[in-house]
């Protein structure tokens, strides 16, 4: 017995939280790129921005990346091995595992996120517009609140 999945306009689809939750974030997090581009990073796609939300300062291995983004590890160290050859991240060696490499934004990689980072407060107004002051807050304290929830679940 095959299970079908609802098309993603269907009604069920639409009222499940999750499916909601993620196609907000993707709505928003699909402009990211666009933004990019539009600063001078044209060779950025929307992929790797899986990277960049996942990377720590003090580096990250590609394994912890591949987990934190929910993809294979092979997935991972392609989009990885793309941004290093287009001079956003380089690996070196782990300190304290001789086995592993970290994931370290280079400086045009910490301009990516300078300039994804600049642009959050359009997107806070934009939502406060929709939204307004009182509901847009009460959202922020909704979804800390769901954070808190299920962080601790995995």
């Amino acid at each position: 017995m095959s299970t079908q999945f609802p098309a993603p306009d269907a009604p069920e689809r639409r009222r499940n939280l999750v499916v909601q939750l993620r196609e907000a974030y993707s709505a928003i997090n699909d402009l990211v790129p666009e933004h990019l581009v539009a600063h001078g990073f044209t060779d950025f796609r929307p992929a790797h921005s899986k990277v960049f939300e996942y990377l720590d300062d003090t580096g990250t291995t590609v394994n912890t990346l591949a987990r934190r983004a929910s993809m294979t590890k092979q997935a991972m160290a392609q989009l990885v091995a793309h941004l290093e050859d287009h001079g956003y991240v380089t690996r070196q060696p782990d300190p304290d595992d001789r086995r592993a490499k970290l994931v370290l934004p280079t400086d045009r990689g910490r301009r990516v996120f300078e300039v994804a980072q600049s642009w959050v407060p359009q997107v806070h107004a934009r939502v406060q517009g929709l939204l307004g002051s009182d509901r847009f807050e009460e959202l922020r304290r909704d979804l800390e609140a769901i954070r808190r929830e299920f962080a601790d679940q995995h």
